[in-house]
């Protein structure tokens, strides 16, 4: 059976999340570069699931500069 567009870009985010839990870091940043891949190509203008994560890396460096600012 093939599979669609979208059922590989639900699998995408699945594997994505799966290696994050396991600290497969390689292995999720292929999978979320999958995702945002598929869902481009499938015109699917889906949210981004993996957005939270950036907001948080973005907070928690800026934190790490504002102290060694002082």
């Amino acid at each position: 059976m093939e599979k669609t567009l979208e059922e590989a870009l639900n699998e995408a985010e699945a594997k994505a999340w799966a290696a994050l839990a396991n600290y497969k870091f390689m292995m999720f940043g292929y999978w979320a570069a999958i995702w945002v891949h598929l869902n481009k190509l499938g015109g699917f203008k889906r949210p981004n699931p993996f957005h939270p994560l950036v907001e948080l890396a973005g907070n928690i460096r800026w934190e790490q500069v504002k102290c060694l600012a002082r």
